[in-house]
């Protein structure tokens, strides 16, 4: 498909959004605000090959290609990279013997600490070979080219539905990709929405519906409350950033405190969604309500382990709720806002910890938050940086942990041919929150990413470790429900 002029002017230069302003300047040493993710394969991958799919798929998207410069006037602006160069953003390493989960762990764990060069396009890949038979292929992408939701729909255009979908385009100057791009490949419906001028955004939804439906839910449903309720980010955002700020800090844990460079990265074993939605029709709950009920459960465990007190505690974890359409994603960016939902981590019975969390879920899902929220965001972006950083926290001490659970494709999908085996993630933490959990559906599994700050948490597979036992007790209460 070849670029017209016109686009190829937009994709050249642009201004950054204040939005996506606000997020570049939240960048502070120790909390980077890098999306960070790892697909798991099932064989291993050669690095030609994934740079083809780079060069067809990635950089044809616009702001791939683009650094962030300032402008005379003092402007942020989107610009193509003069010198870009792919082997900087596109390279492997291999993992020593016996390539296992500690071995990528030693990997993983420093780069959640490391920036990335402001000077270049603010995203890298890397693949990770020798790990259990296969590759690795980890992503960094800062914050500011997009949120969770329209990163994700970027990672699902480099895959394919089948084996047999060739990618062929060699590696080769990245400007001459931007003159002509080849058509993008059969069976894969988010590519389109990146590589084509007017994609049929029905035709789209309907596949992907197909493809991830639990989580077309999720995208498409926030998106029409956003529209219903644009009014209220300019009417109402004054009072409810008042009444945010007027709620009480959380509590001080383990889990708090001052931050350091130096994080932690742990994964969960893959449990049977399956499994989940079983739990969740013994107790009345949603996929959702599950997993945050045997999490809440896991850090109740994780701080009785280190000698600190359980009991009525509870404190918020900061969540993304998209607020966009399907067919606004290909400009990127964010647009999303915030709900704050209160952890019961103070309830030590599962069950009333569930019909808590319900509780307390299902009176969000009716609130304003999140447009107002986004509104605040918004308006960060055009003021001075020393006010961003004081609002910025004053919300940190009003939250302990960012959370985010996001329901991908229910089928297994392949990456320049090779088989993807799971997917999982590490959100980012801004401002001086030290706790980031993420949740990732993929092909009939889900994996729990956990992120913390290593001075206040050294040991985040502990948490994981409680995560697994809290869901195991979980199970064996179904069954002696069931039993009677």
């Amino acid at each position: 498909m070849a670029i017209s002029p016109d686009r190829r002017l937009a994709v050249g230069r642009q201004p950054l959004s204040s939005i996506d302003f606000a997020w570049l300047r939240m960048d502070e040493p120790t909390n980077l605000m890098l999306i960070n993710g790892v697909l798991t394969l099932g064989g291993p991958l050669a690095i030609e090959r994934l740079r083809a799919v780079i060069v067809e798929r990635l950089l044809p998207i616009e702001r791939f290609p683009q650094r962030v410069v300032k402008a005379p006037d003092g402007a942020s602006r989107w610009e193509i990279s003069p010198d870009f160069d792919l082997d900087r953003h596109v390279f492997a390493v291999t993992l020593p013997d016996p390539g296992g989960d500690p071995e990528l762990t030693e990997v993983v764990n420093p780069l959640l600490g490391e920036p990335l060069d402001p000077s270049r396009p603010l995203w890298e890949f890397r693949l990770i070979h020798n790990y259990q038979g296969g590759s690795v292929l980890m992503g960094r992408i800062h914050h500011a080219v997009g949120d969770g939701m329209a990163l994700m729909l970027v990672l699902l255009s480099l895959t394919d539905r089948h084996p047999d979908a060739r990618t062929a385009v060699p590696y080769v100057d990245p400007a001459a990709v931007r003159q002509a791009v080849a058509a993008p490949p059969p069976g894969n419906p988010f590519t389109r929405i990146f590589q084509q001028a007017k994609p049929d955004i029905a035709g789209i939804r309907s596949e992907a519906e197909q493809l991830m439906p639990e989580g077309m839910k999720l995208l498409l449903q926030p998106g029409e409350a956003f529209r219903s309720h644009r009014w209220l980010t300019a009417l109402s955002s004054a009072f409810s950033f008042l009444r945010l700020v007027a709620r009480w800090p959380d509590p001080k844990t383990v889990f708090k405190g001052p931050l350091g460079v130096a994080k932690k990265a742990a994964w969960s074993q893959p449990l049977r969604v399956a499994d989940v939605k079983a739990l969740g029709q013994a107790f009345g709950g949603s996929i959702n309500d599950v997993l945050l009920t045997a999490m809440a459960g896991g850090l109740r465990r994780y701080l009785l382990g280190r000698g600190e007190t359980a009991d009525r505690v509870s404190f918020r974890a900061a969540m993304p709720v998209n607020l966009r359409g399907l067919e606004e994603m290909a400009a990127l960016g964010n647009r999303f806002g915030l709900v704050f939902l209160s952890i019961p981590v103070g309830i030590a019975d599962p069950i009333e910890r569930l019909a808590e969390l319900r509780r307390l879920s299902k009176k969000l899902r009716l609130s304003t938050e999140p447009v107002v929220v986004y509104g605040i965001l918004r308006l960060l972006g055009k003021l001075p940086h020393f006010i961003q950083r004081l609002v910025v926290a004053i919300f940190a001490t009003k939250t302990t942990a960012v959370m985010t659970n996001v329901p991908g494709p229910r089928e297994e999908l392949f990456l320049a041919e090779v088989p993807i085996r799971d997917i999982f993630f590490w959100v980012p933490q801004s401002g001086r929150v030290g706790l980031g959990i993420s949740i990732f559906s993929y092909n009939g599994h889900v994996r729990l990413g956990i992120g913390t700050d290593a001075g206040l948490v050294p040991d985040p597979e502990r948490i994981v470790l409680e995560f697994h036992h809290e869901f195991e007790d979980m199970q064996r209460l179904a069954r002696e429900k069931s039993a009677g």
